[in-house]
């Protein structure tokens, strides 16, 4: 996977945006989640950014990133895979999928593969337990999850990207 580049055209477009949310109460998570749209991740050079901008400092922003899931200091995969290790998913063998899922790909939980396609999550309930084991791949959710089932969509994934690049 490739380092983040900040170009000069997406650092202005977030500082614009934080701008628009500066005008309403509480702009430091809009902010946030425009960085993270923006630049596929938020690292403290983008932190750097937004503490400029809102008069906060970095460290409190570094909090709330490395708080909330739903940001990353590091840029995902095009496809992000979180494999549902609640209790319900667990019991019925989410952690064999997750492993499947790994062994394919080549990584770890929290990692992105090198050609940047996938990242993999470990989660926690996302609240379809009737449907246990579940996975999510860019959010859609597959329940009723087998080691096989899941092998099948990546496999799936793979080709489509493959044809693509064709």
């Amino acid at each position: 996977m490739e380092k983040l580049v900040i170009t000069k055209e997406k650092e202005l477009l977030l500082r614009k945006r934080i701008e628009e949310h500066k005008a309403k109460p509480g702009p430091l998570m809009p902010s946030l989640h425009d960085a993270q749209e923006i630049f596929g991740c938020i690292p403290l050079e983008v932190q750097k950014i937004i503490s400029e901008e809102l008069k906060i400092s970095v460290s409190k922003i570094n909090g709330v990133v490395t708080f909330y899931s739903r940001f990353s200091l590091e840029p995902k995969g095009k496809h992000v895979i979180g494999v549902c290790l609640g209790t319900a998913c667990y019991v019925k063998g989410s952690q064999s999928i997750l492993d499947e899922i790994c062994n394919s790909l080549q990584i770890k939980v929290g990692e992105t593969t090198k050609d940047g396609l996938f990242t993999v999550e470990a989660t926690r309930c996302v609240g379809a337990c009737g449907l246990a084991p579940v996975y999510t791949i860019d959010g859609k959710v597959y329940g009723h999850a087998t080691v096989n089932s899941t092998h099948q969509e990546l496999r799936k994934i793979i080709d489509e990207e493959a044809a693509g690049e064709n």
